[in-house]
């Protein structure tokens, strides 16, 4: 009777082991670090560039984030983000400094 589960608690643990996410689109933006708020995080800060200068402010940090990336309300509400502007699948966010 052991035998019939053995293909259902394999294809059950598949099912639960961690995916790869895809890679981000391909962009010309200037990010920088390895996730904003923390390591890994799939939004990243942006620095300055002729596209971006007109976004950035002393008193909170620009930052993009995946059009499809999971959580993006929650990041809104926790940060008190605004969005200021889309390109290359990416929205751009000014996240004011607490």
């Amino acid at each position: 009777m052991i035998r019939p589960l053995i293909p259902l608690t394999a294809a059950l643990l598949a099912a639960c082991a961690p995916t790869t996410p895809p890679p981000p689109p391909e962009t010309t933006l200037p990010f920088f670090g390895t996730g904003y708020r923390a390591e890994g995080d799939a939004c990243r800060r942006i620095g300055e560039d002729g596209f971006t200068n007109q976004f950035l402010d002393d008193a909170a940090d620009l930052v993009g984030c995946p059009e499809d990336a999971e959580n993006l309300g929650v990041f809104v509400t926790d940060t008190g983000a605004i969005e200021v502007a889309r390109k290359d699948g990416f929205i751009l966010y000014s996240v004011p400094r607490r």
